[in-house]
């Protein structure tokens, strides 16, 4: 799963599932040109099929890699903050089940 910066970790490690960024833990990093180039041979090479924007982060990067790789959009992933009051991810029980349901259907 590709998304904007390595902030699923304890996801991967709980399910088995691999999630690649060009950003670090910290979103204050930036990729380099060689970094990104990596990033993009190794979606391609294990054949990862969707990208996913994160609420609070510019997706321009991400976005950017997923063309070169033809990763497909997942949606919005909301990883530190929550949503609007009334939205999708408004508490931090929906922000789970939401990114969890976003993330299991992009595996389907």
């Amino acid at each position: 799963v590709l998304t904007s910066h390595d902030a699923f970790g304890y996801f991967g490690r709980a399910y088995g599932v691999t999630f690649l960024a060009p950003q670090g833990l910290s979103s204050e990093s930036e990729a380099s040109a060689a970094q990104v180039a990596a990033l993009i041979r190794q979606i391609k090479a294990d054949e990862v099929h969707t990208w996913f924007m994160e609420n609070q982060l510019d997706p321009r990067l991400v976005k950017q890699i997923a063309s070169a790789t033809g990763a497909q959009p997942g949606g919005e992933l909301y990883p530190e903050a929550l949503s609007q009051p009334g939205g999708v991810a408004d508490s931090y029980v929906k922000m789970l089940r939401h990114n969890v349901e976003l993330i299991a259907a992009s595996m389907k």
